[in-house]
């Protein structure tokens, strides 16, 4: 099994050394112009796109996969749109020979997604963790979706899961980090006696200060979508994306002031001159 291991500055995946924290999807934007651009502008070193997605050709005949440079990016495949742990299974074999056809490091690992219904698509956490035993099995380095239960974070990652991803909210509600004391306990669990086990946000995310926050809390690192495609600028608010992760990150390893009551002088409180009697 591949195993992640996290320095100061970046992220290690198995024989993938990254420079980025923060990963990018590919779907919903306007255009794969647009697309492409966002992505350059975001420094991602990861780029997800859904196996199975409605629209690999667009109307003018034209695939995504012509707009992405596949010996920049490493592939991460997803299995979004699936409801059972079958249909994830068989999509994610489906996303390894696709990447082995291309020749994409990516080819060894997927993210996976088995959600419960349409309407919250919160993961279904009994699926998810049945998928993530068989993919293991097979071989596969196994991203997981999952909600931010501690206690379903702990299952995952006994059950082999390379990366654990808690939503920050539903996936593209744009509502950012829902829940901080969850994802510090997920955090707690799944870093004890394993310092360098990571973990990444993935879902909710809407502007930059939500990244911020996730990062700040001592995630591994974020993945998004929607907080790009969807935005009125999709590249600026990419480069917003990109200067979140290294802020946060930066803050989290400067390690911030405690919070406290009342006021404290940020000024010397000795050799001041004394008032006038």
């Amino acid at each position: 099994m591949v195993t992640i291991g996290s320095t100061e500055s970046s992220l290690i995946l198995g024989t993938h050394h990254l420079n980025s924290r923060l990963i990018v999807g590919t779907g919903k934007y306007a255009t794969y112009e647009l697309m492409q651009e966002s992505l350059e502008v975001s420094g991602a070193d990861v780029i997800t796109v859904a196996v199975r997605r409605e629209r690999l050709i667009d109307s003018d005949g034209r695939n995504i996969l012509d707009f992405i440079d596949l010996d920049k990016y490493t592939i991460l495949p997803n299995t979004a749109g699936c409801f059972s742990a079958e249909d994830a299974v068989r999509v994610a074999r489906m996303g390894r020979e696709i990447l082995r056809g291309l020749e994409n490091p990516g080819a060894d690992w997927v993210k996976i997604e088995v959600l419960g219904d349409t309407k919250t698509l919160l993961p279904d956490p009994i699926a998810t963790l049945e998928a993530t035993k068989q993919l293991v099995d097979e071989g596969f380095s196994v991203l997981c979706y999952s909600t931010d239960d501690p206690i379903t974070a702990k299952r995952l990652k006994e059950a082999g899961a390379t990366s654990v991803m808690p939503a920050g909210s539903p996936i593209g509600s744009g509502q950012g980090i829902l829940n901080p004391n969850n994802i510090r306990i997920c955090l707690e669990y799944l870093k004890e006696n394993d310092p360098d086990y990571p973990v990444i946000v993935d879902a909710g995310v809407g502007t930059a200060s939500d990244v911020t926050i996730a990062m700040e809390l001592g995630c591994d690192g974020v993945l998004l979508n929607t907080g790009i495609a969807g935005a009125k600028d999709p590249v600026r608010m990419a480069r917003a994306m990109k200067n979140a992760i290294e802020a946060g990150r930066d803050a989290y390893l400067a390690g911030r002031i405690p919070k406290k009551l009342y006021a404290t002088a940020s000024s010397p409180e000795t050799g001041v001159i004394a008032p006038k009697s």
